[in-house]
């Protein structure tokens, strides 16, 4: 049978941005693997496992900058390598990628409402905060601050140039939280109004530095510039092992026509080059807290934190790759 049409359909998904966000990227990625387990017509071990790498190949390739994206694989397929090199039969492994998948997701869920939980304890009544892009943790934090009375606003940034900031003013909005949406080049000219921001991340290197959707940066400098405390929320699988050993982090180069539209594009000087970055890095002295399901670090603690659940004996062999 090979790669199920389903998780070919999500790879496509994950690739254009149709599924966006580091925890939805995440749970998406092992529902994939799960659809592989439960769909696959393998007679043999052998070949049941050469369709998991197979499908988690694919997977992996689509977004390089999501560590969310891999290190969901990882969960998965090492315990199914474990399982596949101690001699599981083919009921036996098929049951471990399908229980190690529904234990990711089930995970990935919980950790979102236990960050909400504990940022929310770091916003106060009246705090107008500022976010940007779609981060669910980050959504998480503010949503249940409102719910536990706290009477707060949101500033929310546009996140040119595919809008994610839309589809979180939309949300905060249908909880009944005040928003006020701006461009993202506002955003120093209303940071003096902002009490808190508050945003996600897609990756956590080992010295803390933050891995977000572009623009990040520029508004953290900003709420340095006005004394004004930034709050990450992530998951603990967003903090990137590979960065302990030295390695540095893929920013992701994006279609130019997600700028300037194709038929638009065409028609302009040959020597104009449109950049279009997914990505940018910021500074671990920009961070104030980071807040994930563990509890609130600083973002020195992050190195902790990886070796809490990586450890430092890091293979980069891929359980898809042998």
């Amino acid at each position: 049978m090979g790669v199920a049409k389903e998780v070919l359909e999500i790879a496509e998904k994950i690739k254009t941005m149709e599924i966006r966000g580091a925890g939805k990227i995440a749970r998406s990625a092992a529902y994939a693997l799960q659809l592989q387990a439960e769909k696959s017509r393998a007679l043999s071990v052998d070949d049941f496992w050469k369709e998991m790498k197979e499908a988690a190949k694919i997977l992996y390739n689509t977004r390089p900058t999501a560590v969310s994206l891999p290190n969901a694989l990882r969960y998965v397929m090492n315990r199914a390598k474990i399982a596949y090199s101690n001699g599981a039969d083919l009921e036996q492994l098929r049951f471990i990628v399908i229980n190690a998948a529904k234990e990711f997701i089930h995970n990935s869920e919980n950790a979102v409402k236990r960050i909400g939980e504990i940022g929310a304890k770091r916003i106060e009544d009246g705090d107008v905060i500022m976010t940007h892009c779609h981060s669910k943790a980050a959504i998480s934090v503010m949503k249940t601050a409102w719910e536990m009375g706290k009477d707060i606003k949101v500033i929310v940034t546009e996140t040119r140039p595919k809008w994610q900031g839309k589809i979180t003013a939309k949300e905060l909005a249908s909880y009944g939280i005040p928003v006020i949406y701006v461009v993202d080049s506002a955003a120093r000219h209303y940071m003096k109004m902002t009490d808190k921001v508050v945003m996600g991340a897609d990756s956590i290197t080992a010295n803390g530095a933050v891995i977000n959707k572009i623009g990040t940066a520029l508004i953290a400098l900003t709420a340095k510039e006005h004394r004004v405390w930034t709050m990450i929320a992530a998951e603990t699988y967003k903090f990137h092992p590979e960065t302990m050993l030295g390695q540095l982090v893929e920013i992701e180069m994006r279609d130019p026509t997600e700028v300037i539209p194709e038929e638009e594009l065409r028609t302009w000087p040959k020597n104009i080059t449109v950049w279009n970055p997914a990505f940018d890095v910021t500074p671990p002295e920009y961070v104030d807290v980071i807040i994930t399901e563990r509890g609130i670090i600083p973002p020195y603690a992050a190195i902790d934190t990886l070796k809490e659940e990586f450890g430092w004996a890091l293979k980069y062999r891929e359980p898809w790759e042998d």
